[in-house]
């Protein structure tokens, strides 16, 4: 397993009471290398909390996270930001691609803080490699705000891929996306499935998207249910 969630349980105050909500209730969850795995859900179920949790942007209240065979519960700061830069890619419905800087820098970003000297000495030759499977090598000058929504995401799809992570997480990746660019950016996600075995969780509203997931959970009163 590549992620496994043991015994997950999380819950928030709900404001001006006393009172608290239970968002995920003793859930479990196991995620095999390899796997597209969709979660759906009503708003505020706790899909972004689970995918936040899955990714170490969050703590739960109870529970562990066991990534690689490595119970990540308890590290520190440190080891976790550690572990986000190299093993996990992040995609969110907004790209948030800095508008100052051009479609390439965007996607060289997350190699900053990496330690990996081939993946810094190969970064130009991989980012033109991804950008030509997203359709955007021919835009890596333009900033931001000279392309389209639709290809900004495609962006982030690939800023997300450039340090080569194990796991892919998207929470709502084509909610701002008008159907033909979501449709798109769809399947781009089983394409690198297919092409580079990367394991992805993805969270979606979107019914279409979550067709294309080999297995779909609906999260359910804190609870994740298999749907057929």
């Amino acid at each position: 397993m590549v992620i496994q969630l043991q015994n997950i349980s999380k819950q928030y105050e709900v404001p001006g009471t006393a009172k608290k909500r239970i968002i995920l209730d003793n859930l479990n969850l196991d995620i095999e290398k390899g796997q597209m795995i969709g979660i759906v859900g009503p708003s505020g179920s706790g899909k972004s909390t689970l995918l936040n949790i899955a990714g170490t942007l969050d703590n739960a209240d109870a529970g562990k996270v066991i990534f690689d065979g490595e119970d990540i519960s308890t590290l520190n700061d440190k080891k976790l930001s550690a572990i986000r830069n190299s093993k996990i890619g992040f995609v969110f419905q907004l790209h948030h691609l800095l508008p100052q800087l051009s479609l390439l820098e965007n996607v060289l970003l997350p190699l900053i803080p990496s330690t990996n000297k081939h993946l810094k000495e190969t970064a130009n030759d991989r980012a033109m490699d991804l950008l030509k499977l997203v359709g955007l090598q021919d835009k890596i000058t333009q900033k931001p705000g000279q392309m389209s929504v639709g290809e900004c995401q495609r962006a982030a799809l690939v800023r997300a891929l450039i340090n080569e992570p194990e796991v892919l997480l998207a929470d709502e990746p084509t909610g701002s996306l008008d159907q033909k660019s979501a449709d798109s950016l769809g399947d781009l996600l089983v394409q690198v499935n297919k092409q580079k075995g990367l394991t992805m969780l993805v969270v979606t509203h979107a019914r279409k998207l979550a067709d294309k997931m080999q297995l779909v959970y609906t999260l359910s009163d804190g609870k994740l249910i298999a749907r057929n």
